[in-house]
């Protein structure tokens, strides 16, 4: 075997490590320079914010003197004996368990037809995006004018089935049927996205799976319950997830539509922080308020995360 000076011809030249080497700080071996813009501007405006809220929290502000005052837990101990704030959590709760059923039904429902591949499903899907891309307020705009107790087409089909009734419209009256109207641009909007996300998650079932349960004799809905929903089961604890947690901040279509009313019948925890914060200039109960709220929200996501076991 030849050698040369000693070193064995064919064999890789050992790597001689460099003492006290270290990466460059404009390197790409070394990130955090470009990550730095974009991580300095989140704790700006997610955890800054945050932060302030925790402090005005625990204060009150003085119209007079024009400065917060050191309250302690006072804030907090009036947000558990206002009545108000009762209200509006059984408001919000409401609203997110109905809206929420009512979006998730519809989507796997409307996904399921799609999939089918019926005449027209191109046009539908394009179509049925179009209310997702629609400014929230311009949403509550549109069915402001539809649930008109006078002149709306929507509150029209719902006084003809015998849901509303004249002397209680949609939006009117003593507020009976006021959540519903509320209710009623909320899955008109945000269904699609259920549905998207459904469909998503159908088209990359295999097609081997269903078309051998196909062969063993299954019919359309022992496909669709034992083999389909089953594979579904990731893609929709997702989907749910995401709409529970929008649903809890759910102020847009309030505003617009009702203004928490008639009679506080469809006043929210994030409207009622909105009235307390800028309608009667009440800061430090308003943040008290908003991180409740955020802190509700944790609490129900991260139980749904834990319970469902969701994998991202």
């Amino acid at each position: 075997m030849a050698h040369s000076d000693g070193v064995l011809v064919g064999t890789p030249a050992p790597t001689v490590a460099v003492a006290g080497h270290k990466r460059r700080f404009f390197s790409g071996e070394n990130p955090w320079l470009w990550l730095s813009p974009a991580l300095i501007f989140l704790l700006l405006y997610s955890l800054g914010p945050l932060l302030y809220n925790i402090y005005l929290s625990f204060h009150e502000f003085n119209a007079r003197r024009k400065e917060f005052l050191f309250v302690e837990f006072e804030n907090w101990t009036t947000l558990f004996s206002d009545s108000r704030f009762q209200n509006a959590i059984s408001i919000t709760l409401q609203y997110v368990v109905i809206a929420l059923i009512v979006q998730v039904l519809l989507g796997i429902l409307i996904a399921v037809l799609l999939d089918a591949r019926p005449f027209g499903v191109g046009l539908m899907q394009t179509l049925i995006i179009l209310p997702m891309v629609t400014a929230p307020t311009v949403a509550g705009m549109l069915f402001r004018l539809l649930n008109h107790s006078e002149f709306g087409y929507v509150n029209f089909l719902f006084e003809r089935a015998g849901i509303v009734t004249r002397a209680e419209p949609l939006l009117g009256g003593s507020g009976e049927n006021a959540l519903l109207g509320v209710l009623i641009v909320e899955v008109w909007q945000w269904t699609p996205f259920v549905v998207l996300i459904v469909l998503a998650g159908l088209k990359s079932i295999p097609t081997e799976v269903v078309e051998a349960s196909q062969v063993d004799g299954a019919n359309w809905w022992q496909r669709f319950w034992r083999i389909k929903l089953p594979l579904l089961s990731t893609v929709l604890t997702i989907a749910i997830l995401f709409r529970l947690v929008d649903l809890f901040r759910v102020f847009d279509y309030v505003v617009i539509l009702t203004s928490g009313g008639p009679a506080l019948r469809t006043e929210s925890l994030s409207y009622y922080g909105y009235v307390n914060t800028f309608q009667q200039v009440n800061f430090g109960y308003g943040a008290t308020l908003g991180v409740f709220v955020m802190v509700l929200v944790w609490v129900v996501a991260f139980s749904y995360i834990r319970i469902f076991r969701v994998k991202w």
